[in-house]
């Protein structure tokens, strides 16, 4: 029997999920607003849909999953669709929303698990509180929600960035971030949607949380590229955003996707990531 996952925001996680689902037995959607990525849906197995555009068509939709970024409005899809997405309940077998990580705000280094209140310091994190917030006030939905660290992979990572040059360390003291390979969420939303369980809040990160420093040594090293120069924190010249970034530190807990779900990482920590991810480049070429 073929089921239909319909994709919200099928952008860089989204597309990593229907490379994965087979074909055979899953039909997906997936919207874009850039007419320029029809042909990249379509390369991930998707059918594309451009949205915001024609209504998305929800007949015969079984899974949905909404990875759409809100706004200080709320969010897109439910501002467009909650009152037929509501009406549709009986269909879905599993509703996912990617979240982030940002609405835990900032512990100071400590450990977070999905029952730590969310606290959000900055304002993507307050936004995502509020669409968690919106998705999970539509009675029976069957709603998952994952959130999600700092994500890298094949075209997403320090590698691009050491050869352009200009990179740095940038030292903060203390300072950690988790983060996640892309194929582990792919691998984390099927597993979910082969063991619904409405309601549930997922941490998706790898085991080690570590300075951003390391991450960014450590891809130099690989490639035999100088080490970036390492520069204070107080001296960086950052962007609004990415200073954002740095005022808030914690470590994130992943034992929920293991324990409740089976999950073993393809990717548990950056090393073995940057690793692969050098790998891929070379079979590339």
């Amino acid at each position: 029997m073929t089921q239909t996952l319909f994709s919200f925001g099928h952008g860089y996680s989204a597309r990593a999920i229907s490379r994965q689902l087979d074909p055979t037995t899953w039909r997906v959607i997936g919207t874009t607003r850039d007419s320029q990525q029809l042909e990249t849906i379509r390369d991930s197995g998707a059918e594309p849909w451009v949205w915001p555009g024609d209504r998305p068509d929800l007949d015969g939709v079984t899974h949905l999953l909404v990875s759409t970024a809100p706004t200080a409005d709320g969010d897109p899809v439910l501002a467009e669709l909650k009152d037929e997405i509501a009406a549709r309940i009986g269909q879905f077998k599993w509703v996912g929303y990617l979240s982030t990580t940002a609405v835990y705000g900032d512990h100071q280094g400590g450990w977070v698990d999905e029952t730590t209140p969310a606290t959000p310091t900055a304002e993507r994190g307050r936004w995502r509180v509020r669409a968690e917030e919106q998705w999970g006030g539509i009675p029976g939905l069957p709603l998952h929600i994952f959130r999600l660290a700092g994500i890298y992979g094949p075209g997403r990572g320090p590698f691009s960035k050491l050869k352009r040059g200009g990179l740095r360390r940038i030292i903060k003291p203390g300072q950690v971030f988790s983060r996640i390979h892309v194929d582990d969420i792919a691998q984390v939303l099927i597993a979910s949607m082969a063991k619904p369980n409405p309601g549930a809040i997922y941490n998706v990160c790898d085991d080690e949380p570590v300075p951003p420093q390391d991450v960014i040594g450590y891809a130099a090293e690989l490639q035999g590229l100088t080490m970036p120069p390492a520069v204070p924190f107080d001296e960086a010249d950052l962007t609004p955003m990415a200073r954002s970034f740095y005022n808030e530190n914690k470590r994130v807990r992943n034992d929920r996707i293991k324990d409740e779900l089976g999950v073993s990482l393809l990717y548990p920590n950056y090393r073995v990531g940057l690793e692969a991810l050098m790998q891929h480049q070379k079979d590339a070429t």
